[in-house]
């Protein structure tokens, strides 16, 4: 059994998890701890707020208990919203708290590009437009260009939950654009798992979403590589792609 146990703010879309581990269907498990989110905004202050140590290391305890082999902070806006090194240091230090190999949502992400051998994105994100950029900005820190991006403007991570799968695509349409490799659409509280491949084959080429990467990262930490293709083309690769996008100390193991 692998167990990667998940740090998520709040309450909006938490329930794709369990709908992964079904589509799994292996012995792959996926405790989830909800954390405090404070402020239920899209702005980046709140956004700050909501990746603060002290709140997004609430559950580590618990997730152990439950046996996590790794943990990820499960927000793609509490990440990102801290920059490149930011970021890097948020979950170097969730990993020296809790004694495993951790990481987030946005490392996610540069990682997951990387693997598809992408280096050209269309972003199609749920926040406003300022939120957007700070993302495309991060991504850039990966060696990641945002050719296009569409932002959906949702006030809160609540609204952005309500969300079903006809306006999230027609999000992602708005987002494409010829000279991106993939789609990113962003925001662990979209609900997307179940509906990855028909977003993939609306716009012809590979989609990665939150909650989807989320996992993917946290079995990237235990090396586990999982062959599930109604999880979309993140997890239909076979080899994986060796090394770790710099800098270093996403996983730290004492």
């Amino acid at each position: 059994m692998t167990t990667v146990g998940l740090l998520y703010p709040g309450h909006a879309a938490e329930d794709d998890f369990p709908r992964i581990e079904i589509l799994l269907d292996t012995d792959i498990r996926l405790p989830l701890f909800a954390t405090d989110p404070g402020e239920d905004a899209c702005h980046p202050g709140a956004l700050r707020e909501r990746g603060a140590p002290g709140r997004i290391a609430e559950g580590i305890e618990e997730l152990r208990l439950a046996g996590a082999e790794a943990l990820v902070w499960a927000s793609t806006g509490g990440s990102f919203g801290y920059g490149w090194e930011g970021a890097h240091e948020q979950v170097a230090t969730l990993a020296r708290t809790a004694g495993l190999p951790a990481s987030s949502t946005s490392i996610g992400f540069a990682h997951a590009v990387r693997e598809l051998g992408a280096r050209r994105v269309a972003v199609a994100a749920p926040y406003s437009e300022d939120v957007t950029g700070l993302l495309a900005q991060f991504l850039a820190s990966a060696g990641v260009e945002a050719v296009a991006a569409a932002s959906g403007g949702a006030a809160s991570s609540a609204e952005a939950g309500s969300w079903g799968p006809e306006r999230v695509k027609r999000l992602a349409l708005e987002a494409d654009d010829p000279d991106a490799e993939a789609v990113l659409i962003p925001g662990t509280s979209l609900h997307t798992a179940a509906y990855i491949p028909e977003l993939e084959e609306a716009l012809g080429k590979p989609v990665l979403t939150a909650n989807q990467v989320t996992v993917w990262e946290g079995l990237r930490l235990t090396d586990r590589r999982i062959w599930a293709p109604t999880l979309g083309t993140l997890f239909s690769t076979r080899a994986p792609v060796p090394g770790s996008l710099e800098p270093k100390g996403i996983e730290v193991r004492e």
